[in-house]
Order: structure tokens, then sequence, then C-alpha cells
């Protein structure tokens, strides 16, 4: 009877649990099956003033479209004379094109790493300024590092320096192979993963301060490769070319 009485127990956790998962119907997958970039889905990020993007280029020896992958390339610049930029890199947006509100974003790459390479997964708010609009680090990679970072930015986050509930936490990658990064933006939480292990989630919480959740608001995905920055550091030219290749993007929609 006992034995009956606790399988039972386990039975309703299971469904109890099961029911509470978070269902997606996926809305498109790219393969980068073609030989240029879709321009419907995606554009080349431009050159800016920020760490992240001060040495982004369209020139096409930082981007690779063969055997179904897609690979984004830092470079020392030793062959564009009118560029005084150091190092070229390559980086890819779905800004203005594509965006989801509440669903999951899946990555699929593989990362060959470089002293000062900092390539990133990331997603920014369509319609709002930054840190106010939040933003959503899948992935980043500092150098040879065998862990990934996975962040949560925002007014609350970010201005305020407050530090509950966690806004980040790191992950171990298999480093020389394809690993697969996620997030899922649900009404209450941002759920990360990595090959479909869970890393962290991120809460909505009741708090007097501003900003603390900003996330429900169509927000676009970043891949993008970068050398050098404050965090990651200075680079080592012989190190180079970094590259991150990408097999293949998921983006799921929530089912209500």
């Amino acid at each position: 009877m006992r034995r009956i009485v606790i399988f039972a127990a386990v039975v309703l956790v299971t469904l109890a649990v099961n029911a509470q998962k978070p269902k997606y119907r996926l809305l498109w997958k790219e393969n980068f099956s073609g030989k240029e970039l879709r321009s419907d889905r995606w554009s080349k990020i431009p050159r800016g003033q920020s760490d992240w993007n001060n040495f982004m280029t369209s020139d096409d020896r930082c981007y690779d479209y063969s055997d179904g992958k897609m690979t984004l390339i830092g470079i020392v610049n030793d062959y564009l004379p009118q560029d005084t930029a150091p190092y070229l890199t390559g980086g890819i947006y779905t800004k203005g094109k594509f965006s989801i509100t509440h669903g999951k974003v899946e990555v699929k790459a593989r990362l060959e790493g470089a002293q000062g390479a900092w390539p990133a997964i990331w997603m920014l708010p369509e319609n709002a300024p930054w840190p106010d609009g939040g933003e959503i680090d899948i992935m980043e990679r500092l150098s040879h590092e065998t862990k990934a970072y996975q962040t949560v930015h925002s007014h609350y986050t970010y201005t305020l320096n407050i530090k509950e509930p966690e806004s980040s936490a790191t992950a171990p990658i298999k480093p020389d192979k394809y690993n697969v990064y996620a997030v899922e933006i649900l009404p209450d939480s941002l759920v990360f993963s990595i090959n479909g292990r869970h890393t962290f989630t991120y809460p909505r919480i009741e708090t007097p301060h501003k900003g603390q959740f900003p996330f429900g608001t169509p927000f676009y995905l970043l891949i993008d490769m970068q050398i050098e920055g404050r965090w990651v550091g200075k680079a080592r030219p012989e190190e180079l070319p970094a590259k991150m290749i990408v097999d293949w993007v998921k983006f799921y929609e929530l089912k209500k």
C-alpha cells in the first residue's frame, strides 16, 4: 500500500511539473544553407562607438557561408589601409526584421577562440534605449575560457546596481565543439540554458525600484564576434583569426 501511495505522489508531482512547463511553437529555423545572408531576416551590424561594435565591418573576409553554416570572423586589419581599425570583425542581427516578445531562442554554435576574442549571442529591445529597455546576454565568452557568461542588464541591474535577484551566471561549455545556447523569455522570468541544461533563472519580483523586469516587449537577436574591449582585454594578433561558426538559429513563440 505504501508503495502505491508513493508512486501516486510521484506521478502527481511529475504531472504538475509538466503542466507548468511552457509550450512553444517553432516560428522559423535558420540553417544558413545559402551562399549569402538572407536579407529578409538578417543585416550585417554596422560599426559603432562601443567596445562590442567598434571594429565591425561588412567586408566579406569577416563572413563565410559554406557547408550549411555561417561563420563570423575576427581578423587583423592588414589589408584595408583606408580603415584605421586595428582589427575587423563580423556580426549580424535581426533588428527591424524579426523580433519576439515571449518565446524561446536557441543558437547552435562553435567557438574558435583567441586571446582577446569576445563572441556574443544576445538580444536587445526594438523600441527602448539602453539600459532601460533591458539586454539579454545568451552567451558571451572571453578568449579561451571553457565557460560562457549569461547575463541580464537593465536600469535595475546596471544603473541602480542592485544584485538581488542574481542577474548573471556562468556555465561550462565544450570549448572545441558545438554548444546550444538558449533563453526562454516568459512573462514572469528569463530562463537560461546551455546544451539543454538549465543554468539560471532571472525572475520578475515585487520591488519599489523601477526597471527590474523590462521584458515582454519585442526583442531582436544579435550574433557577433568582437576583438578586444575593457572586459576581455588586449588581443594577441598572432592568435587570430578568431571564429564563431553558427550551425543554426531557432525562434519559438510561447503558446497561450
